[in-house]
């Protein structure tokens, strides 16, 4: 048995070999391997979604707008953000200078900050039965802590008006030795 004949670890038979001047890979990467999604397929399915209590059949993308502009109105930047680009990238795609929906229906989600701020303590919501006036006043223990993460560094009297018109009930807050402002 010679050495060319001998098989074994990084020695293949000689009849498998690849042969010089000859592709590995004859037929190549197969086409259309790497599809994209076919979005119109997967947006344009119907979903069922709840308004008011009411099933209601919408296309998955008129269902994800309204997830993302719902988000985006309690108070999610980032959801109003992708909300925006989403409708913008939809106008120009129609082509229309204005697309103005037939009907918009908007509730309020629990979702972001605003959804534990009262649970935990931190605040309460000033005007609970009024949507169009939406305030959060922080509690007073949080203030504290607060304001005790700042260490040395203190307000300036702006800043110390925006503190105390947000706090809840600011007349039993332990305000700081160097804390000035005290509306009369």
């Amino acid at each position: 048995m010679s050495e060319a004949d001998h098989t074994g670890y990084r020695q293949p038979p000689k009849a498998t070999r690849f042969r010089n001047g000859r592709s590995g890979n004859p037929r190549g990467r197969p086409k259309n391997r790497h599809r994209e999604i076919l979005y119109d397929t997967v947006l344009g399915q119907m979903v069922t979604i709840r308004e008011d209590g009411r099933d209601r059949r919408v296309t998955a993308a008129e269902a994800f707008l309204l997830q993302l502009t719902q988000k985006g109105l309690a108070g999610d930047s980032a959801a109003a953000r992708a909300s925006l680009e989403a409708i913008e990238a939809a106008r120009v795609e129609k082509g229309k200078a204005v697309m103005a929906p037939t009907r918009l229906v908007i509730s309020t989600i629990s979702s972001g900050a605003d959804a534990i701020l009262e649970p935990l303590g931190i605040a309460k919501l000033k005007y609970p039965t009024d949507e169009a006036r939406v305030r959060w006043e922080l509690n007073s223990w949080i203030v504290e802590a607060a304001l005790e993460r700042l260490g040395s560094r203190q307000l300036s009297d702006e800043e110390q008006r925006e503190v105390w018109n947000a706090t809840r009930m600011p007349n039993k807050v332990r305000w700081p030795i160097w804390w000035c402002y005290f509306p009369e």
